[in-house]
């Protein structure tokens, strides 16, 4: 083999090799490119997914401060409720009072009477989810308020000692 020869051999093989290095390279740089661009796209997915999160948590604690909303605002209306009657009675009582044929006491039991049980009479406590228990233990009151968007509900029961409904008022007013 003559010089020249091997010299074109050694030169085209290092042609290749230089080749072989090159083409080698630009794979891993198309690679890494590749892996960048997925990088960046699962950054943007998650930069969505925490911003979907804050506004759902937003919503709930929009939704959970206006159930305290409403459960204030059914509280100061049961204790509206509650000073009306005692209001009512006390009125009751002076009327029997000033009537000279009339007893106070038994117009008091009168008023109790047909009154029963008037949403929350001196003595009750409040008992767990809401429910009120009367003074000795022997029944438990429940209240409860309903919105829809054509009517607002409210519901009272009480309960004795078996558990049996002994008064149950339900009160409609419709959505202005």
């Amino acid at each position: 083999m003559s010089t020249g020869l091997i010299i074109a051999i050694v030169v085209a093989a290092l042609i290749l090799l230089a080749l072989f290095v090159l083409l080698g390279r630009k794979g891993r740089e198309r690679k890494l490119e590749t892996r960048r661009h997925e990088a960046r796209e699962i950054g943007r997915e998650a930069e969505v997914s925490r911003a979907q999160a804050d506004r759902t948590r937003a919503e709930a604690e929009t939704q959970a401060a206006e159930a305290r909303r409403q459960d204030a605002l059914a509280r100061e209306r049961a204790a509206e409720a509650d000073e009306q009657h005692r209001e009512a009675r006390e009125r009751h009582i002076e009327a029997a009072r000033r009537h000279p044929d009339m007893d106070e006491d038994e117009a008091a039991a009168e008023f109790d009477r047909r009154h029963a049980a008037g949403a929350g009479t001196a003595g009750t406590g409040t008992g767990p989810a809401g429910a009120e228990t009367a003074g000795g233990g022997e029944a438990v009151q429940h209240y409860e308020r309903t919105e829809t968007p054509e009517e607002e509900r409210e519901r009272r029961f009480e309960r004795n000692e078996e558990g049996e409904v002994v008064r149950d008022e339900t009160y409609q007013e419709p959505r202005r």
